[in-house]
């Protein structure tokens, strides 16, 4: 039975995208029964948060020692541009207020957890990946509710001190919980590694089935103007990480590394803090970004193993004098 859910978990992980398609598909096909899920969002985001925990280990943060301007660059654009541009393209395509506070908090969410995996596909630098969405994770209950505030605070009444509670709740409490069990139950998670990818995949495909079948008038309605809003703001994070990277000295693989971090949000929180804190059809962008991010990050990692494996990171460093 343990091979049995092994194997399942390995074929989530591999066809994650196709899954949250699916999920969405779900949602609209069965909106009443998909929407029954929604008061659960917050809790499942805190249990694949809590999975994410379970995977770090003290030195996943070594690399900012070793390499701090490679973080700082990378953290800097992961909280710049997107929110910047979740805001630029809300007003570019004159977004209703409620679909414009969605793509702001998308834009200000940490780094998704499916990051990692792609920068892996992708022979990008998995170590400065896996700082990255460690280290935006923690900063998201100080700079999320910010950056919130400042940018959709004239659109909508934006309570800062509410989504920070939210957010150490069900994104930095679990996360610290991981790390603490697995520092004191080593082998017992590590034997249960393998399977993690089952409930990162799951709950993030119950969360995008919630939303979108609370939401499926407005994804009929609203559909392709808003995802062409969502495609436009992936488009950018991709981009302008990879030449915020670039701009910085920082080798190809990193620059794959921040490409990817910066384009790939944590859309379930953000899905979460919209539909706790605005309203349900707040959560919208966040579902379709879901949905998109996933598939797009796909398609790079696929691009990028093609062109075959850059220069080591370290070797790359010491040629360019990044650190």
């Amino acid at each position: 039975m343990g091979t049995v859910v092994v194997r399942i978990a390995a074929f989530a992980g591999r066809w994650f995208a196709v899954l949250i398609l699916l999920g969405a598909a779900a949602g609209l096909a069965a909106p009443a029964q998909a929407a029954l899920l929604t008061p659960y969002v917050a809790v499942l985001l805190g249990v694949i948060m809590f999975g994410m925990g379970l995977t770090l280990r003290a030195s996943d943060f070594a690399i900012v020692v070793r390499r701090p301007q490679a973080v700082l660059i990378g953290v800097a654009a992961q909280f710049a541009v997107m929110p910047l541009a979740g805001y630029a393209v809300g007003h570019l395509l004159q977004l209703p207020p409620l679909l414009l506070v969605g793509m702001i908090l998308v834009g200000a969410a940490p780094g998704g957890t499916a990051s990692n995996v792609i920068v892996y596909l992708a022979r990008g630098d998995v170590a400065l990946s896996v700082a990255m969405t460690s280290i935006s994770t923690l900063l998201a209950p100080l700079l999320t509710p910010l950056l919130v505030l400042w940018l959709a605070g004239s659109t909508l009444p934006v309570d800062a001190g509410a989504l920070l509670v939210s957010i150490l709740q069900v994104v930095l409490l679990p996360v610290v919980a991981g790390l603490l069990v697995r520092a004191v139950a080593r082998r017992l998670v590590e034997r249960l590694l393998p399977v993690l990818p089952l409930v990162s995949v799951g709950g993030i495909v119950l969360v995008v089935a919630a939303v979108v079948g609370g939401n499926a008038d407005a994804v009929l309605s609203t559909g392709p103007l808003l995802a062409l809003a969502v495609v436009l703001h992936n488009g950018a994070g991709l981009l302008l990480g990879y030449w915020a990277a670039r701009l910085g000295r920082l080798p190809e693989s990193a620059r794959r590394a921040v490409s990817v971090e910066v384009g790939m949000q944590n859309s379930g929180l953000a899905a979460t803090l919209a539909t706790v804190h605005f309203a349900p059809l707040a959560a919208l962008p966040a579902a379709l970004f879901s949905v998109w991010h996933n598939m797009s990050g796909a398609l790079v990692a696929a691009y990028w193993a093609r062109r075959g494996h850059p220069v080591p990171a370290a070797a790359a460093a010491e040629e360019t004098g990044a650190g």
